[in-house]
């Protein structure tokens, strides 16, 4: 079964007869599940059930709750979600060419990849396709809400079968899929039937192009492809091969300019010294080449020095219009020649992992006005001239910034803000949604402390059935997290535990750790900070940098990382986490799907016994 094809389009259609969708980059599959086999094949009719082992799972975990409604048929994009409303489409990409199991099972609790369905071509076996659009799409709904999922793409829902939002307004979809780097739009006539292998007008795609300025050096006369180049340091790097988008005059220049002045290199190669600048639109770069190329223009009056793979990744990673961006080369951090146009490109590409920690919370922050190092200050009330699309909430008389979007993130960190903050709970809340030990050594020379104390309340954790997290906090400890339940319990009865825990430690080596508030009797001990963790205090949250020389980053790691001669603190530079991310994932990725309730319930139960002078609340609420 070959699934409809939708047409490029340069413009989004407008009109009460479509419908709009965000683009998500990944494989189209069609979902073939019937009651006693699923079939998952790609685009060509491959097979993608052996590539794509968790979806499968998924769906198997879900078969005899959707029995009565099987066989079933759905048409959708395999995606690794970055976030709901952007996927990176190399992690689908490298997926599809393993062909280890081993290695395909490594990939899939690393990266595992989301099934979005956006339509429904059959239903208890009959047939769909020839109903409208909006009826499949009415029918679809009632399938996820048999199923008990979500009514959009959730990522803090643990299912990896999703459904696509469906929006009547191409304005509100265009401004989303700005704002979040999306791939693109797709418009749909809502009386559309479901054609296969058909390209219909009535599905389009709009694309939401990013455009790089390259250095064309070379040119291959027996396929008309020309090359263009970056310089990384000082060797120039391709990253492209084109040859669309020219108009016949643009071609015909740049091909005799190649076959009359510049020299013949091989059989059908011409190079020209760095100097010709043209812009190529794309969609992404797929780490080794910019995907979907087409020439947009030649920039005369460009600078081939300036044609840099960092220069590259600003301009795949363009900042919203509404940002300001005041001094973008004011040095940020000098001892890695970070200027305050790379920190926002950190916040850019980190925005996926950094906002869910920073989403309904009151912000403390730090900012630094003249870079990491100099004087800094503390805001937590947002200023006066903070612009209309910042979110504020009052509390405590103070009027708190709520960061829920990349948009308030990017003006914050235009401001120089460069530690963020958070309280334990949620605004909508006054309970944890988290407990965090703070693991504090005396100095970074003392981290192996902290890597000690980490080691011993894992295993107490895992005694206890807890489910925890561990990162470093951007300066010298590390910071451990037990995600709890929404509104389950109050920081009295965290504070037990924390307290309990801490105690116990400190009775089990004296000489490592302490609970001693004076840092000049604490002498080379790590602290064991269990007050922290209460109502109106704050800890760094995770993938926010730090204002120390390194501008290091607080960052989410692996407890097998513990280990490793590599888990230091100075390693976890802005550059270094973004490349991690890349090629490890996110660590906290599944801290949504694994609160702690009744383990932790159970916990405090015991502790109720073992204390008997401090009897605790422990009804659930």
């Amino acid at each position: 079964m070959k699934p409809m094809r939708l047409t490029s389009a340069h413009g989004i259609p407008v009109g009460a007869d479509w419908l709009y969708e965000l683009k998500y980059d990944g494989f189209r599959a069609i979902l073939i599940w019937e009651k006693d086999a699923i079939h998952l094949e790609s685009r060509a009719g491959k097979r993608l059930n052996k590539q794509f082992p968790e979806v499968i799972e998924q769906c198997q975990q879900l078969t005899k709750q959707l029995a009565p409604i099987l066989p079933l048929t759905l048409d959708g994009e395999l995606v690794f979600l970055l976030s709901e409303q952007e996927s990176d489409f190399t992690k689908v990409q490298q997926r599809g060419r393993l062909k280890n199991t081993e290695t395909i099972q490594r990939q899939a609790k690393r990266f595992p990849c989301h099934l979005i369905a956006f339509d429904l071509l059959r239903c208890k076996g009959k047939s769909l396709v020839d109903l409208p659009l909006i009826e499949r799409k009415a029918e679809l709904h009632e399938v996820f809400q048999a199923a008990n999922l979500p009514p959009s793409v959730q990522l803090n829902h643990p299912s990896l079968l999703q459904i696509i939002q469906t929006d009547s307004s191409p304005d509100d979809m265009k401004k989303i899929m700005l704002t979040y780097l999306a791939e693109g739009l797709v418009a749909k006539k809502k009386m559309s039937k479901w054609q296969e292998h058909t390209r219909s007008k009535e599905w389009l795609k709009i694309k939401n192009w990013r455009y790089v300025s390259v250095i064309v050096t070379r040119f291959d006369k027996d396929n008309g492809y020309f090359q263009g180049c970056l310089y990384q340091e000082t060797n120039l790097l391709e990253v492209v091969q084109f040859k669309h988008g020219f108009s016949k005059e643009e071609e015909q220049t740049l091909r005799t300019l190649f076959l009359t002045k510049g020299q013949m290199t091989g059989a059908s190669h011409y190079e020209i010294p760095p100097s010709i600048v043209a812009k190529i639109a794309c969609i992404s770069f797929d780490g080794s080449a910019l995907r979907e190329p087409r020439f947009s223009s030649f920039l005369f009056d460009a600078d081939p020095a300036t044609c840099t793979f960092q220069h590259m990744l600003k301009q795949l990673y363009p900042l919203p219009a509404l940002i300001d961006v005041t001094h973008p080369e004011k040095p940020v951090v000098p001892a890695l020649h970070i200027t305050k146009a790379d920190y926002l490109l950190y916040l850019r590409q980190a925005a996926p992992y950094l906002l869910p920690f920073l989403r309904e919370r009151r912000l403390t922050l730090i900012r630094f006005p003249h870079g990491t190092g100099g004087e800094s200050f503390y805001q937590k009330a947002t200023p006066d001239y903070a612009p209309d699309f910042v979110e504020t909430d009052q509390a405590h008389d103070m009027s708190y910034t709520i960061c829920n979007d990349p948009n308030t993130l990017l003006w914050l960190g235009n401001q120089l803000a460069m530690e963020f903050h958070i309280p334990f709970e949620t605004r909508d809340t006054d309970r944890p949604v988290e407990i965090v030990f703070d693991l504090d050594p005396p100095s970074v020379k003392e981290f192996h402390l902290a890597i000690e104390a980490a080691k011993r309340i894992k295993a107490i954790l895992d005694g206890l059935f807890l489910t925890a997290f561990i990162k470093t906090s951007g300066g010298k400890g590390l910071q451990v997290y037990i995600p709890l339940k929404k509104n389950a319990f109050t920081y009295e009865q965290t504070r037990q535990f924390t307290a309990f825990i801490c105690q116990f430690l400190c009775e089990q080596a004296p000489e490592l750790f302490t609970l001693e508030r004076l840092k000049k009797n604490r002498g080379n001990r790590l602290y064991l900070d269990y007050l922290q963790h209460d109502a109106g205090k704050t800890i760094i949250a995770p993938y926010s940098p730090r204002g120390n020389e390194l501008g290091l980053v607080a960052t989410p790691i692996e407890w097998e990382e513990l280990n490793s001669e590599d888990c230091h603190p100075s390693l976890f530079t802005m550059p270094a986490v973004m490349k991690r991310l890349k090629e490890k994932g996110d660590p906290f990725r599944k801290m949504r799907h694994h609160v702690n309730d009744d383990s932790f319930r159970q916990v405090l139960y015991q502790l109720q016994d073992m204390l008997p002078a401090h009897k605790m609340d422990i009804r659930g609420h």
